[in-house]
């Protein structure tokens, strides 16, 4: 059990790292987030089911973080329809 907090928390700092460390892409940056999501629900069930709770509030996270997951990909492919690409120093701020 501890083995598979250890993994989930090794997978936390990871998509930690990847998101601080390549901004220069949103869809890498939505791909790290949803790591990181994904390593939060695993711990969250890992926790859960070690003091054997009701699992219902993982599946409200879970909900969540497909609501944030659409959000996400809404945004890049609005950002793709008008500059192209989804590399951010192709844009101007000043642009709109």
């Amino acid at each position: 059990m501890m083995m598979y907090i250890l993994m989930a928390i090794v997978m936390f700092l990871s998509g930690i790292l990847v998101f601080s460390s390549k901004r220069k892409h949103l869809l890498v940056t939505l791909l790290s987030l949803e790591f990181i999501v994904l390593s939060l629900f695993f711990i969250m069930f890992m926790f859960l089911n070690l003091y054997n709770y009701e699992t219902y509030f993982s599946m409200m996270f879970l909900v969540f973080s497909v609501c944030e997951g659409a959000l996400g990909l809404s945004i890049l492919v609005s950002m793709i329809r008008t500059h192209g690409n989804d590399f951010f120093q192709s844009f101007s701020i000043l642009q709109c």
